[in-house]
């Protein structure tokens, strides 16, 4: 969080997860004159996942400034998803939880290989 470029909202954001395989990853928001294009720590922090080798999340904690959780965006949502699965837990402001609870009904990749298998 004390990394972020955030001189724009003034909200920095950090993140860490806990991969399969031991390691820590870890990101932070950066933001952008065009705020639309600005990337979320959770961005950040799938991104530093697969250029150190990959791997499943297992446990994620996001923070701002005042170092409480925070409730990932929908987009990051989606990440950490794609990215832990239904198991991979995440610290919010109401306590650990696993991503099937923060992001019931989720839509993934076994989707895609639904939509393989019966073409239209």
């Amino acid at each position: 969080m004390r990394k972020a470029y955030a001189p724009y909202s003034h909200f920095p954001v950090g993140v860490a997860g806990l991969v399969d395989d031991g390691r820590v990853v870890v990101g932070c928001n950066v933001e952008n004159a065009a705020y639309g294009v600005g990337l979320c720590a959770e961005c950040g922090l799938v991104s530093h996942l697969h250029a150190t080798g990959g791997g499943r999340l297992v446990a994620v904690s996001c923070v701002g400034v005042d170092g409480e959780p925070l409730m990932p965006c929908g987009r990051c949502r989606q990440l950490l998803w794609e990215n832990g699965g239904p198991s991979c837990l995440l610290l919010t402001p109401e306590g650990v939880l696993p991503m099937s609870d923060v992001l019931p009904q989720a839509f993934g990749p076994d989707n895609l290989e639904i939509a393989h298998t019966h073409p239209g």
